[in-house]
């Protein structure tokens, strides 16, 4: 679960640097000559696509909506071309103005710059993710090194960065308000840590390692979503023991648009009356708890976790050695011990030491309790009658008995009142209740697969806020997880700007007649999810690169995990969880159930969680001097050091760890704990009242937190909504990791 937007996978260094410096989402008409072509004339192929891209039009789209079925892939490239070549002309015209640099002509014209470069980046960036093709991942492999050369061209202009430099000394005399005294401050900053104070031998250095990094960490990520694609389970009837009828039919249905679209005779035999499972979650997990295959679920689950590392083309192990070992290299270029030092200085945790020691914290109570979580599977498989010992492939299954016997309670009882429209159902009646905010679904928008679906948000007043997209269900053009992002962003500089947002996961689809039914663990992701969204809908900043999830990567995940404390609360649940087929709602006693089971399996979900945090933490504290890392062994070190266990594998490996090694999470994955510990201080807050829709605390986190992007310090905007520093007893106590005994 994370925030693409401003970081989109953006190629995936490249539109980060959007963001310092500056760009703005106000759409612009670029004025096209037109041509008639008849048998006598000769056209240019260019004019023709130029005078047919939509990206070079105004969008006349309802709420500027892109409009994707008129955007072809033929359309990127131009389009990208001309806005590198407009995003320089701006850059220049700042940089030649003759009058003196004030805050209006040099930073606010920064904000202002590359605006048709940054319509074509957040369609194409967002698409690449969540809609691929083959043609559009030939253009990332093209595009990361231009794009990653053009922003260095920005970033490390001398004379753009002297402007900023004049005002930065003397921006105590400019009379600035207080958000843009921080925009002055940010974006000084920006080009600092882009290199603007480097030798031009050093400025050289970091333009060849950007361009580098930036082609490694889009082979990174394709190679990922071949890997993922890679592998089918294809099993007859007689391998189907123990599954469901619901996982039956879906692995039925996967097999049959298989074969819907195979080609030759041979492949439409390969899937004739066959059960597909892949490696995606959505497929894997419902397997690997009710499948009594064991040798199926060992196959399938290594399948997973050895994505990238099977010495094959899409092999991912020298990848990652390769971008832990550049970006090792940049830090140093750029005076910092390592690029974890480097990363972290923006950060509300400031240091790799900080970091291990947050880790650390919540390491050892989880390692015991998955110790004793182990114990308690082996003696469900002892009282069976087997003769092995639980393996990491049996864990969903045995995990999931030990949970029934304890609770009485399993997946099974539960998706039958959790379809997607249920759920959705809830997360905007929590919006609504907390903040006034209507959803109305929008059906007459052009969108860029069947599967997404559009909604208007409005106000308590009424007036508009945003357009919210939803893309829920797997598909194989669709990398792996759950993201928030946006095409269009928000602005108050040039008059009102709302944004557009879409929030991408990987669900089960429907089946057959029937709803598409989450698990439990999928509704926290849809409230997490959507949690982001509002972020970026909430937003009401000046300037477009302060707005939404623009603020330290510790503390962007706070906005998402404290949305999902909500749908945990009972009296949520029975407003939207009522039964596909019957109407009922949930009973109390399904709640309770639940309730007393969420401490439950804590030990494993916290331990692989925080293995992969330390691991992300190991591979970014290696220094410029450390000779390129045996990936398989760095890992296998690195696990032996915390005394990972044989049964759980860190829940991202090197090879498929695509926050750390394709995204920006580098040194960034124990984000979601140090979020943890503020969303669950601020949940307890609602709680101490007694009233979890508290009408003034949820002001508060509005007003704090939802709508202030960056304009302010992380920790000052919490303390502002909290009245104090956040403390990690209520995480502890939430997790069942302080000791308590359940």
């Amino acid at each position: 679960m994370c925030i693409i937007n401003k970081k989109l996978e953006k190629s995936l260094l490249a539109f980060s640097l959007v963001v310092t410096l500056g760009s703005c989402s106000k759409q612009i008409e670029i004025e096209q000559g037109t041509s008639m072509e008849t048998e006598s004339e000769q056209v240019d192929p260019n004019t023709v696509v130029a005078a047919d891209n939509p990206f070079f039009k105004a969008y006349t789209t309802p709420f500027q909506v892109p409009p994707f079925s008129k955007i072809k892939d033929e359309h990127y490239m131009p389009a990208f071309e001309k806005g590198m070549e407009e995003h320089l002309t701006d850059i220049n015209n700042i940089v030649n103005n003759p009058a003196s640099p004030t805050f209006k002509n040099t930073i606010e014209e920064l904000e202002r710059s590359g605006k048709l470069l940054s319509k074509v980046q957040r369609v194409f960036y967002n698409l690449a993710g969540s809609n691929t093709n083959p043609k559009m991942q030939e253009l990332q492999r093209e595009l990361s090194p231009l794009i990653s050369a053009h922003y260095d061209k920005i970033s490390l202009n001398k004379a753009l960065f002297e402007r900023v430099e004049r005002l930065y000394q003397t921006r105590d005399s400019l009379a600035l308000t207080a958000e843009q005294l921080k925009l002055l401050e940010d974006t000084r900053k920006g080009f600092v840590r882009s290199g603007a104070l480097l030798s031009e031998h050093q400025k050289a250095e970091i333009t060849n390692l950007n361009s580098q990094l930036s082609q490694l960490t889009t082979e990174y990520g394709q190679n990922l979503l071949a890997e993922t694609n890679g592998f089918e389970l294809i099993l007859d009837e007689s391998d189907l023991a123990g599954l469901s009828n619901g996982v039956i039919q879906a692995a039925s249905t996967a097999a049959k648009q298989k074969l819907e679209s195979a080609e030759t005779d041979e492949e439409k035999a390969k899937y004739q009356e066959k059960y597909v499972f892949t490696p995606h979650r959505s497929s894997m997990y419902p397997f690997l708890t009710e499948s009594s295959r064991r040798d199926l679920r060992e196959t399938l689950y290594k399948a997973y976790i050895d994505r990238g590392n099977n010495d094959n083309a899409n092999d991912n192990k020298t990848v990652a050695a390769k971008i832990a070992q550049l970006r090792a290299q940049h830090a140093h270029v750029m005076g910092y011990e390592t690029h974890a030092h480097f990363v972290l200085e923006e950060r509300m945790v400031k240091t790799p030491e900080d970091v291990y020691n947050l880790l650390m914290q919540l390491w050892q109570p989880a390692l015991a309790r998955a110790k004793q979580e182990v114990a308690d599977m082996q003696e469900v498989v002892d009282a069976e009658g087997h003769d092995f010992n639980i393996a990491a492939w049996d864990w969903w299954q045995y995990s999931e008995k030990v949970r029934k016997a304890k609770y009485e309670i399993d997946e099974a009882s539960l998706k039958p009142y959790l379809s997607l429209d249920n759920v959705l159902k809830g997360v905007f009646d929590t919006s609504n209740k907390l903040w006034g905010l209507t959803f109305t679904e929008l059906h007459d928008i052009d969108v860029y697969h069947p599967d997404a679906r559009v909604w208007e948000v409005k106000d308590k007043d009424g007036s508009h806020l945003g357009i919210f997209i939803g893309d829920y269900f797997t598909r194989s053009n669709k990398r792996g997880g759950a993201w928030m992002s946006s095409f269009k962003g928000q602005s108050n500089l040039d008059g009102v700007e709302r944004p557009v947002v879409v929030n991408v996961c990987n669900f089960p689809g429907p089946v057959g007649d029937d709803p598409a039914l989450l698990s439990f663990e999928d509704v926290t992701t849809l409230f997490h999810e959507f949690g982001h969204a509002l972020h970026g809908l909430l937003t009401n900043t000046t300037y477009q690169s302060m707005s939404g999830t623009s603020g330290p990567r510790d503390f962007t995940e706070f906005p998402a995990q404290i949305l999902e404390h909500w749908a945990k609360e009972p009296a949520i649940l029975k407003t939207f969880a009522t039964h596909y087929i019957t109407g009922d709602v949930i009973p109390d006693e399904l709640i309770s159930k639940l309730l007393k089971a969420s401490k439950f399996n804590q030990g494993f979900s916290n331990t692989e969680y925080l293995a992969a945090s330390l691991l992300d933490m190991d591979w970014h504290t290696l220094k410029a001097d450390d000779e390129l890392q045996d990936t398989a062994q760095f890992e296998k070190s690195s696990m032996e050091k915390i005394g990972l266990i044989d049964e759980i594998a860190p829940r991202y490996r090197s090879t498929y760890f695509s926050h750390i090694f394709a995204s920006g999470y580098a040194a960034g994955y124990y984000s979601y704990v140090h979020s943890a510990v503020l969303d669950s201080d601020g949940f307890a807050a609602f709680k101490e009242t007694g009233d979890v829709f508290n009408p003034e605390l949820a002001e508060k986190l509005r007003a704090h937190i939802y709508e202030k992007g960056s304009t302010e310090d992380a920790m000052t905007l919490y303390k502002k909504f909290r009245g104090r520093e956040p403390q990690i007893e209520a995480l502890l106590k939430i997790r069942g990791l302080d000791g308590s005994v359940e």
